[in-house]
């Protein structure tokens, strides 16, 4: 491979560096953002030394974050974006200054000098959009009240990084070559600012649509997408060249052309750049940690990635309970807002250049950040696993488990939406029935409704027997857990053989593991409303009411008629998968033969 360009190289590097480190890191449960940060490290100046340009690669890499903005814009139609006004500019501006100005008061505190504190506050202040969002997305947090919130303060902070670069050259050392602007300089940059902003807009109401309507007419997929590609890029490229955010600029994009009918088809083109770039973006991060200042200053990056973390992570909790979020949602919204952001790079990097920032201070606030990036994944692991199942019981109604035996002749385990429909139907008739859930959130639920549920686990002998299974005729096994319906079944089987047992399958493993266990009333849970859906289909094709009728009544008994066939074969793989066929062909042939009859003229058989 000597002979092969770098590029090649280096893009064969980074993409076998992240099949290996990803697939890893997911396996052993610690998310994808840390296998791309592992192979960063791995790949990186410090780790194999494979790849040395690492500065370039992460400005590069940040167009992932500028396309995830864009696919997060189209979510958003505009009046969605305008309700989330009062969050954006309300608790983002909280989040943002509150932060700044206590870590500036810290570092004052500690002797350090009004000018880098006030940097490093604001810097530090800021959170990364690209691991708060992919980690929201992981786990489906987007749609929550948190999620929402959280977006809501990072969009805000993708528009405060605009004043606090701004901010920057007022701070420097006045010097020759560091002079304060003359107040009609900064006039201009503002009128620049809102010209290209206005021009996003307007381009977006009255170009974007008819231009992407008359691509589409062309129907060549790759021109279509290469349009979505060249929309992304140039904005980003105009809000640049004015010192604004280019994730900003995308953002207003996707929410401009969220009503549009292209919206799907946009969102389905450049989703797999996103992916590619926003993970290479994770890698440049990783390759990107400078462990020559950590090596030589341990203590004092482990306090200042400490002292931040706590100091930030106090401040967004009062926030979340301001906010009134569930306290299930709290740590992991307050550790998504508390680590260290990209733009902290910018600003860090911008005030060294500016002499605002002594180059060794930037490299340990470059580090602490990076570091803060590093561990945030990691930390939301130990949360989802030690702290979440702890504080989701937390909170929880208790109830009292069922004390009094009861007599009926039927007794429901379970209260879901299976166990509700036949507990409803034997009340209306005026069967008496006990029913058992251990959910105490449903049973307080059903209760107001009338219903009398009783709290306990089916699976339990103690509370099975004070629920009146000695006594009762029928057992109805209708929860949703296939090991504890298992385990009910196999108790009842044990201890009360005269007990007649109605069990739900989930799927067909379910229905064969019942069945080994004598259990002959079984119903599959979809298999019935699957067939009324199937008649619907039918009879919206243009079928007789009747005819679809037939039809679904055949295919159910031929299903049933074969399920007794595959029973017998159910640990016989290749012997099922031959019985299935077999019957699928027998099914299709004795339709064809019924749509054949039908087609035929009045007396053909005379």
């Amino acid at each position: 491979m000597e002979h092969a360009p770098a590029w090649l190289i280096n893009s064969f590097i980074y993409l076998s560096a992240a099949v290996i480190a990803v697939p890893l890191s997911k396996a052993l449960g610690l998310g994808s953002i840390i296998g791309y940060l592992a192979a960063g490290m791995a790949i990186g100046p410090w780790g194999l030394g494979l790849v040395t340009n690492v500065e370039d690669i992460l400005h590069f890499a940040e167009f992932g974050v500028v396309l995830m903005l864009f696919l997060v814009g189209l979510e958003l139609e505009p009046r969605r974006l305008w309700s989330l006004r009062r969050p954006i500019f309300g608790w983002g501006t909280a989040q943002v200054l509150g932060c700044a100005l206590l870590l500036t008061g810290v570092a004052i505190g500690f002797g350090i000098g009004w000018r880098i504190a006030l940097v490093a506050g604001l810097g530090l202040a800021l959170s990364s959009t690209a691991i708060a969002l992919q980690a929201m997305r992981e786990r489906n947090l987007l749609p929550t009240g948190s999620g929402q919130a959280a977006f809501s303060i990072l969009l805000f902070q993708d528009v405060a990084a605009i004043p606090i670069l701004a901010l920057l050259p007022l701070l420097g050392l006045v010097s020759a070559q560091n002079e304060v602007q003359p107040a009609a300089n900064h006039a201009l940059e503002a009128l620049k600012i809102v010209a290209v902003v206005a021009a996003i807009i307007l381009g977006g109401r009255l170009l974007m649509r008819p231009l992407f309507r008359w691509i589409a007419r062309s129907n060549t997929p790759e021109i279509f997408t290469a349009s979505a590609l060249l929309l992304v890029v140039g904005i980003a490229a105009l809000m640049q060249g004015v010192g604004l955010s280019m994730a900003l600029g995308a953002f207003l994009a996707g929410v401009l052309l969220a009503e549009s009918e292209y919206r799907r088809e946009l969102e389905t083109d450049i989703e797999p750049f996103k992916g590619l770039l926003l993970g290479l973006f994770f890698i440049a991060v990783g390759m990107s940690i400078d462990f020559a200042v950590l090596r030589q200053s341990p203590g004092l990056m482990a306090l200042i990635v400490l002292g931040f973390l706590t100091v930030k992570g106090l401040l967004i909790y009062a926030l979340a309970r301001l906010m009134k979020l569930p306290f299930q949602e709290r740590p992991v919204f307050t550790l998504l807002l508390a680590q260290g952001g990209e733009f902290a790079f910018v600003v860090f990097q911008s005030a060294a250049v500016g002499h605002v920032l002594p180059a060794p201070t930037a490299s340990l606030l470059i580090g602490a950040v990076a570091v803060s990036m590093l561990l945030s994944p990691l930390l939301l692991v130990a949360i989802d696993k030690l702290l979440l199942p702890r504080w989701a019981r937390r909170g929880k109604v208790r109830l009292e488990e069922i004390s009094e035996p009861q007599e009926a002749p039927i007794v429901i385990a379970g209260f879901g939406r299976y166990g509700q429909i036949i507990a409803r139907l034997m009340l209306a008739q005026g069967i008496p029935c006990t029913v058992l859930d251990h959910d105490a959130e449903m049973i307080e639920a059903a209760r107001r409704f009338g219903y009398r549920v009783f709290y306990g686990d089916a699976s339990r002998l103690d509370l099975l027997r004070t629920a009146g299974a000695a006594s009762a005729r029928v057992l109805v096994v209708a929860v949703d857990d296939v090991e504890q319906s298992l385990k009910i079944v196999d108790l009842a089987h044990q201890h009360f053989p005269a007990l007649q047992i109605v069990a739900r399958a989930r799927d067909v493993t379910h229905w064969n593991q019942l069945r080994d266990r004598g259990v002959m009333q079984v119903e599959r849970e979809m298999f019935d409303s699957s067939l009324r859906s199937a008649r619907s289909v039918l009879e919206l094709l243009g079928h007789g009411a009747h005819e679809a009728r037939q039809t679904a009544m055949r295919f159910r008994q031929h299903n049933l008629e074969l399920f007794e066939k595959m029973y017998p074969h159910h640990q016989d793989r290749a012997k099922l998968i031959a019985v299935v066929k077999q019957g699928r062909q027998q099914l299709e042939e004795q339709m064809a033969q019924e749509r054949a009859q039908r087609q035929r003229p009045q007396g053909w058989d005379r």
